[in-house]
């Protein structure tokens, strides 16, 4: 995780704002999916993605603070 967090650091915030559309894009699928299933096959995925885009907006949100 410390990994991932520095890695989304180091990113332009155009870049955050496509990973942060790639991932939501990738949670509706798999909320769909697991809709249409009926059984939740891995539903740790969707808690992944939902950490993966908190983290996401909170890092926007930290650069657009330090431009302030």
């Amino acid at each position: 995780m410390v990994r991932e967090v520095k890695e989304l650091r180091e990113k332009s915030v155009d870049e955050l704002r496509e990973e942060l559309d790639a991932a939501r894009t990738e949670l509706r699928n798999l909320k769909v999916k697991l809709q249409m299933a009926g059984q939740g096959e891995n539903t740790s995925n969707i808690r992944n993605l939902k950490r993966r885009i908190a983290r996401i907006l909170t890092i926007l949100n930290e650069k657009q603070l330090e431009k302030k």
